[in-house]
């Protein structure tokens, strides 16, 4: 391997679910987050995204665009956005209305990430909808609908969204299977995998990014961004032992128990089943765990295999300046 394979050249980014620490509160969730985003704003961190979820005990980020503008008003130059936007909970003239708002008060540092989940229970989802009949079916017409929103040429239509118009706030379509690939291809959009817990279908999801791509005013060429957990310190036994609690935050899921990130175990074999841990060694798939060396090499490998051009980190770690020690030693990582 050459000195420049060597080198990790793609940009590192940030995607935060604003996880509730055990025994923490609310409140303090989100400033651990902003605390994180001005960690890796220092450290030269792309962008830092947060995701939409609700109803869920353990994650707090369910007002996505107030998180953003949180964020965004405490930092200087780190891109903001979602990770995304679940777009079958809202319709598109409110989203364009609440990005088009953050993209004014944070010019050029406001991203759109779009879902076509309900990232919640179909029970929690049918309470956010009311009365609203769109489905996962519906998106691609939403997508578009946003879009036009965001569009200078919306200028003379009845319906506008003020601010947004005009604005051309950059969507990315989010995904964990091989329907937004398709999608986001023939858009002209960026493209982001949800690989941090949905492995099965990245290299085919990617295939067909490419094979489906048509330049659009916002994108000349393809661009891939894949999600990935990671947890770095001084030795891999470390890293091991935090790396506990994201595998108690997947065990939750997978047991619909939803509870706060707990502290870290020395041993996992005595909570989970051989089932679940089959289970969740599938999803944890692309996890990277270790030292600064050990993850280098996995990187390097991840990144020549599937040749994407931006990596979004998730790290489920329960000691606040464990989290930020091991987004420094990925920056270095780098170096």
């Amino acid at each position: 391997m050459t000195k420049e394979e060597h080198k990790i050249n793609i940009p590192f980014s940030v995607l935060d679910l604003v996880p509730v620490i055990q025994g923490s509160s609310h409140k303090t969730a989100m400033e651990s987050s902003l605390a994180l985003a001005q960690k890796v704003e220092e450290l030269g961190f792309k962008r830092f995204w947060i995701s939409e979820h609700h109803n869920a005990e353990s994650l707090v980020s369910s007002a996505t665009p107030l998180l953003i503008g949180y964020v965004s008003e405490n930092t200087k130059s780190i891109r903001v956005g979602s990770g995304g936007v679940m777009l079958p909970n809202h319709a598109p003239l409110i989203v364009a209305e609440q990005f088009g708002t953050l993209a004014t008060l944070y010019p050029d540092r406001i991203d759109l990430g779009l879902g076509r989940a309900p990232g919640t229970d179909q029970l929690t989802a049918r309470a956010l909808r009311r009365e609203r009949t769109e489905s996962v079916n519906d998106f691609p017409n939403d997508v578009q609908e946003l879009r036009q929103f965001f569009s200078a040429s919306n200028q003379n239509s009845l319906v506008r969204a003020i601010p947004g118009e005009g604005l051309e706030v950059p969507l990315y379509l989010l995904g964990s299977s091989t329907y937004s690939a398709q999608l986001a291809g023939a858009l002209g959009l960026p493209y982001a995998f949800a690989s941090h817990f949905a492995p099965t279908h990245l290299h085919d999801a990617l295939r067909l990014y490419h094979g489906n791509f048509e330049a659009s005013k916002q994108l000349e060429k393809p661009y891939t961004m894949a999600g990935i957990n990671v947890v770095v310190a001084d030795t891999d036994e470390e890293a091991e032992y935090l790396s506990s609690s994201m595998k108690l935050f997947m065990l939750n899921i997978i047991r619909n128990t939803r509870a706060p990130l707990p502290p870290p175990i020395k041993d996992m074999d005595e909570v989970w089943s051989p089932m679940e841990k089959a289970h969740i060694t599938k999803m944890m798939e692309f996890t990277f765990i270790g030292s600064k060396e050990t993850v280098r090499k996995k990187l390097l490998n991840f990144i020549a295999e599937t040749r994407i051009d931006e990596i979004i980190v998730v790290a489920h770690i329960h000691d606040q300046e464990a989290r930020l020690k091991s987004f420094e030693l990925l920056s270095e990582i780098k170096q």
